[in-house]
Protein backbone atom coordinates (compact mmCIF):
# COMPACT_ATOMS: atom_id res chain seq x y z
CA UNK A 1 0.00 0.00 0.00
CA UNK A 2 1.34 3.42 -0.97
CA UNK A 3 1.62 5.90 1.86
CA UNK A 4 -0.46 9.05 1.53
CA UNK A 5 2.68 11.18 1.57
CA UNK A 6 4.08 9.27 -1.43
CA UNK A 7 1.34 10.31 -3.82
CA UNK A 8 -0.34 13.51 -4.93
CA UNK A 9 -3.38 14.19 -2.80
CA UNK A 10 -6.01 16.63 -3.98
CA UNK A 11 -8.19 18.01 -1.21
CA UNK A 12 -11.64 19.36 -1.85
CA UNK A 13 -12.51 22.77 -0.41
CA UNK A 14 -15.22 21.42 1.88
CA UNK A 15 -12.73 18.89 3.34
CA UNK A 16 -10.28 21.70 4.02
CA UNK A 17 -13.00 23.66 5.82
CA UNK A 18 -13.73 20.67 8.07
CA UNK A 19 -10.01 20.17 8.83
CA UNK A 20 -9.70 23.89 9.66
CA UNK A 21 -12.73 23.74 12.00
CA UNK A 22 -11.35 20.70 13.83
CA UNK A 23 -7.87 22.16 14.23
CA UNK A 24 -9.27 25.48 15.47
CA UNK A 25 -11.13 23.61 18.23
CA UNK A 26 -8.03 21.59 19.17
CA UNK A 27 -5.34 24.24 18.94
CA UNK A 28 -5.94 27.79 20.13
CA UNK A 29 -4.75 30.36 17.59
CA UNK A 30 -4.57 27.93 14.64
CA UNK A 31 -4.93 29.84 11.37
CA UNK A 32 -5.13 27.69 8.25
CA UNK A 33 -5.43 28.76 4.62
CA UNK A 34 -6.01 26.83 1.39
CA UNK A 35 -4.30 28.46 -1.62
CA UNK A 36 -3.47 26.69 -4.90
CA UNK A 37 -4.75 23.43 -3.42
CA UNK A 38 -2.20 23.57 -0.57
CA UNK A 39 -2.90 23.89 3.13
CA UNK A 40 -0.76 26.49 4.85
CA UNK A 41 -0.55 27.37 8.51
CA UNK A 42 -0.23 31.07 9.32
CA UNK A 43 2.11 32.26 12.03
CA UNK A 44 0.49 33.78 15.09
CA UNK A 45 0.96 37.56 14.80
CA UNK A 46 3.43 39.26 17.12
CA UNK A 47 2.87 42.57 18.92
CA UNK A 48 4.42 44.73 16.18
CA UNK A 49 2.24 42.99 13.59
CA UNK A 50 -0.85 43.82 15.66
CA UNK A 51 0.27 47.41 16.14
CA UNK A 52 0.64 47.86 12.36
CA UNK A 53 -2.92 46.62 11.81
CA UNK A 54 -4.11 48.99 14.57
CA UNK A 55 -2.28 51.92 12.87
CA UNK A 56 -3.86 51.10 9.50
CA UNK A 57 -7.33 50.62 11.03
CA UNK A 58 -7.23 54.10 12.58
CA UNK A 59 -6.21 55.69 9.27
CA UNK A 60 -8.96 53.90 7.35
CA UNK A 61 -11.68 54.77 9.87
CA UNK A 62 -10.66 58.44 9.98
CA UNK A 63 -10.52 58.75 6.19
CA UNK A 64 -13.50 56.52 5.34
CA UNK A 65 -15.83 56.10 8.36
CA UNK A 66 -18.31 54.06 6.29
CA UNK A 67 -15.69 51.32 5.95
CA UNK A 68 -14.11 48.90 8.41
CA UNK A 69 -10.79 47.04 8.34
CA UNK A 70 -11.84 43.53 9.34
CA UNK A 71 -9.01 41.51 10.91
CA UNK A 72 -8.68 37.86 9.92
CA UNK A 73 -12.05 37.38 8.18
CA UNK A 74 -11.74 34.27 6.01
CA UNK A 75 -12.40 34.85 2.31
CA UNK A 76 -13.36 32.60 -0.59
CA UNK A 77 -10.66 33.30 -3.17
CA UNK A 78 -9.28 32.21 -6.53
CA UNK A 79 -11.13 31.02 -9.59
CA UNK A 80 -14.53 29.57 -8.71
CA UNK A 81 -13.91 30.62 -5.06
CA UNK A 82 -12.20 27.26 -4.35
CA UNK A 83 -9.37 28.73 -2.24
CA UNK A 84 -9.61 29.97 1.31
CA UNK A 85 -7.47 32.87 2.54
CA UNK A 86 -7.32 34.63 5.87
CA UNK A 87 -5.81 38.07 5.16
CA UNK A 88 -4.52 40.18 8.02
CA UNK A 89 -7.22 42.70 7.10
CA UNK A 90 -10.03 43.31 4.61
CA UNK A 91 -11.31 46.82 3.95
CA UNK A 92 -15.02 46.67 3.19
CA UNK A 93 -18.24 48.53 4.03
CA UNK A 94 -19.27 48.26 7.67
CA UNK A 95 -21.48 45.20 8.13
CA UNK A 96 -20.34 43.59 4.87
CA UNK A 97 -19.80 40.13 6.37
CA UNK A 98 -22.85 39.88 8.63
CA UNK A 99 -24.31 36.37 8.42
CA UNK A 100 -21.59 34.97 6.18
CA UNK A 101 -19.73 32.70 8.59
CA UNK A 102 -16.03 31.87 8.64
CA UNK A 103 -15.41 32.04 4.86
CA UNK A 104 -17.10 35.07 3.31
CA UNK A 105 -17.82 36.10 -0.25
CA UNK A 106 -15.13 38.64 -1.28
CA UNK A 107 -17.49 40.76 -3.41
CA UNK A 108 -17.70 43.77 -1.04
CA UNK A 109 -13.93 43.83 -0.34
CA UNK A 110 -12.14 46.96 -1.61
CA UNK A 111 -8.68 46.00 -0.36
CA UNK A 112 -6.94 43.11 1.37
CA UNK A 113 -3.96 43.68 3.65
CA UNK A 114 -1.05 41.42 4.52
CA UNK A 115 1.70 42.24 7.00
CA UNK A 116 4.67 39.93 6.56
CA UNK A 117 5.55 37.59 9.39
CA UNK A 118 8.93 36.24 10.30
CA UNK A 119 8.25 32.68 9.17
CA UNK A 120 9.86 30.54 6.48
CA UNK A 121 7.14 30.72 3.83
CA UNK A 122 6.22 34.43 3.99
CA UNK A 123 8.06 35.13 0.71
CA UNK A 124 6.12 32.55 -1.30
CA UNK A 125 2.82 33.16 0.50
CA UNK A 126 2.65 36.97 0.74
CA UNK A 127 4.64 37.98 -2.36
CA UNK A 128 3.58 35.28 -4.87
CA UNK A 129 0.56 33.15 -3.95
CA UNK A 130 -1.63 35.73 -2.23
CA UNK A 131 -1.31 38.50 -4.86
CA UNK A 132 -2.23 35.97 -7.54
CA UNK A 133 -5.18 34.59 -5.54
CA UNK A 134 -6.52 38.07 -4.76
CA UNK A 135 -6.13 39.20 -8.38
CA UNK A 136 -7.95 36.06 -9.59
CA UNK A 137 -10.74 36.96 -7.17
CA UNK A 138 -10.85 40.50 -8.63
CA UNK A 139 -10.23 42.26 -5.32
CA UNK A 140 -9.39 45.84 -6.39
CA UNK A 141 -6.34 46.44 -4.14
CA UNK A 142 -3.77 44.37 -2.27
CA UNK A 143 -1.67 46.20 0.34
CA UNK A 144 1.53 44.46 1.44
CA UNK A 145 3.35 45.84 4.46
CA UNK A 146 6.72 44.15 4.13
CA UNK A 147 8.54 44.19 7.47
CA UNK A 148 11.55 42.31 6.12
CA UNK A 149 12.29 44.85 3.37
CA UNK A 150 10.83 47.89 5.22
CA UNK A 151 8.56 48.65 2.25
CA UNK A 152 4.88 49.12 1.56
CA UNK A 153 3.40 48.02 -1.77
CA UNK A 154 -0.03 48.58 -3.25
CA UNK A 155 -1.11 46.23 -6.03
CA UNK A 156 -3.95 47.48 -8.24
CA UNK A 157 -5.80 46.81 -11.50
CA UNK A 158 -6.45 43.05 -11.18
CA UNK A 159 -6.51 41.31 -14.54
CA UNK A 160 -7.68 37.75 -13.96
CA UNK A 161 -4.46 36.31 -12.59
CA UNK A 162 -2.25 39.20 -11.60
CA UNK A 163 -2.27 42.85 -10.67
CA UNK A 164 -1.23 45.09 -13.56
CA UNK A 165 0.22 47.85 -11.37
CA UNK A 166 2.44 47.63 -8.29
CA UNK A 167 3.68 50.76 -6.53
CA UNK A 168 6.27 50.30 -3.75
CA UNK A 169 7.73 52.86 -1.35
CA UNK A 170 10.20 52.49 1.53
CA UNK A 171 9.00 53.13 5.07
CA UNK A 172 8.82 56.87 5.61
CA UNK A 173 7.45 57.79 2.17
CA UNK A 174 3.86 58.65 1.27
CA UNK A 175 1.80 56.01 -0.51
CA UNK A 176 -1.55 56.77 -2.17
CA UNK A 177 -4.07 53.92 -2.25
CA UNK A 178 -5.98 54.43 -5.51
CA UNK A 179 -9.73 54.13 -6.04
CA UNK A 180 -11.89 52.55 -4.82
CA UNK A 181 -10.08 53.22 -1.52
CA UNK A 182 -8.67 56.72 -2.12
CA UNK A 183 -6.62 57.02 1.08
CA UNK A 184 -3.08 58.36 1.42
CA UNK A 185 -0.76 56.65 3.89
CA UNK A 186 2.05 58.48 5.66
CA UNK A 187 4.28 55.48 6.36
CA UNK A 188 6.77 57.16 8.74
CA UNK A 189 5.27 55.45 11.85
CA UNK A 190 6.12 52.02 10.40
CA UNK A 191 9.79 52.74 11.16
CA UNK A 192 8.91 52.40 14.87
CA UNK A 193 7.84 48.77 14.43
CA UNK A 194 10.86 47.31 12.66
CA UNK A 195 12.31 44.28 14.38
Amino acid sequence: MTALADRLHIMETEHFEEVARILTRLEKGARLEFIDGKIRSRAVPDGDHGRIIEWLTRICIQARPELWLYPDQGLKVQAYRGGRARPDGELAPSGAFVGQGEWADPEPVLMVVEVTSHDSDTDQRDRVEKPRAYAETDIPLYLLIDRENCEVSVYSEPDGGRYETVHTVPYGKTLHLPDPVGITLETEPLKDWVN
